[in-house]
């Protein structure tokens, strides 16, 4: 009898745990949102033999989230337009432009550990180039362009730590496929390969 009484105790604490995770859950709501500041360090491989490159820098971020459950989301990042200079090893600064980098990740939460939820995500990017501008030198010697689009993949690992109801800090570091293609007068000549890691803390509101 009394390990009768102590199983069923023992499935009432289980039951209980669920549901109270569960409207826990209920009670956050399916949505977070989540501001950070994030550092952008590029890795710059350059085919062209120019040693191109562009500059780090740190830059705001926000994502909204939707939680299909509570391990599975969808997350958008989102930020505005970027100014970057570019660089070549010889000549240092020969122009600038502004990238726009949404991306679109499925993240798996971890919800096992009660201070802390980490998370995995992989999903994809889509990168904008625009205000393309070399100096008059540049321009006039080698009339160099750019793609001005970019597709690849997005990956990510993060935390979100509660602070207070529904409030997280948040740890994020993404990395990101970015590259162009770099025409002079038309025809090709190498790719630059920009492949960030975004690394930002900032902080989550669940609702």
């Amino acid at each position: 009898m009394k390990k009768t009484w102590l199983a069923l105790a023992v499935l009432c604490s289980m039951v209980s745990g669920a549901a109270f995770a569960q409207d826990k859950a209920a009670a956050e709501g399916p949505w977070m949102v989540r501001a950070r500041a994030v550092y952008l360090d590029s890795v710059n491989k350059d085919s062209t033999g120019l040693g191109l490159s562009i500059n780090d820098k740190m830059l705001p971020e926000v994502d909204f989230s939707y939680f299909f459950s509570p391990n599975i989301a969808a997350e958008l990042v989102l930020t505005v337009p970027q100014s970057q200079d570019i660089r070549t090893d010889a000549l240092g600064k020969i122009g600038s432009l502004k990238h726009l980098p949404p991306s679109l990740l499925a993240q798996y939460h971890f919800t096992q550990w009660s201070g802390f939820k980490p998370y995995v995500g992989a999903g994809i990017n889509y990168t904008r180039f625009s205000s393309v501008k070399f100096n008059p030198a540049v321009q006039a010697a080698l009339n160099p362009t750019i793609d001005k689009s970019s597709w690849g993949g997005a990956l990510q690992i993060g935390v979100d730590i509660p602070l207070a109801k529904n409030l997280y800090l948040n740890i994020d570091v993404k990395k990101v496929f970015i590259e162009t293609d770099v025409y002079s007068s038309g025809n090709k000549v190498g790719t630059l390969k920009i492949n960030p890691v975004l690394a930002g803390v900032g902080l989550g509101w669940r609702f």
